[in-house]
């Protein structure tokens, strides 16, 4: 094994990119209502920010397609998607406009709600960061569900699962 030493300058960004695969995440599509319908993305990068008050956070690249949607929204679900969904995250990923693979409802707020899903946190948009060549949004969770089930799990461009021991 041949470890790879470097200087994370732009020059070396497919080096950078590939040290950040290392690190397994879980796979997260956001949703949110626009003017033109429902959007979805699909990101690896959501984290918990605090318990009290309930925020979350998650990052959107600056150069996506879906940026100016997801800039404007004040309200989106973040789900956290089951193993067997992982051809939904992947339509999600080329396709934030194309609902129809996808069993999903509205809520009172317009937010699109995917079935199936370990988790949705339904979020109000709390604030946002510049960062780079992606934006932050930090969201208050005002409600959120959960179930048992796998994981979809992503690391080095590869998806797989991850049981729960329950």
């Amino acid at each position: 094994m041949t470890e790879k030493h470097f200087t994370p300058t732009p020059d070396q960004s497919t080096a950078f990119r590939e040290a950040l695969g290392c690190f397994g995440t879980g796979v997260t599509v956001i949703t949110t209502d626009s003017a033109q319908g429902p959007r979805a993305i699909t990101v690896n990068s959501f984290t918990s920010v605090s318990l009290d008050p309930p925020l979350v956070l998650w990052c959107l690249a600056k150069d996506s397609n879906r940026f100016d949607d997801f800039n404007a929204s004040q309200h989106y679900s973040i789900h956290v998607m089951a193993e067997d969904q992982q051809d939904q995250a992947l339509r999600f990923a080329r396709d934030g406009k194309d609902f129809s693979h996808a069993e999903w409802s509205q809520d009172d707020t317009g937010r699109p709600q995917l079935s199936g899903c370990l988790a949705r946190f339904d979020c109000q948009l709390h604030a946002r960061h510049d960062a780079g060549d992606h934006l932050i949004l930090v969201g208050h969770v005002e409600h959120a569900m959960y179930r048992t089930g796998k994981g979809l799990i992503f690391k080095r461009g590869q998806f797989g699962g991850f049981a729960d021991l329950i």
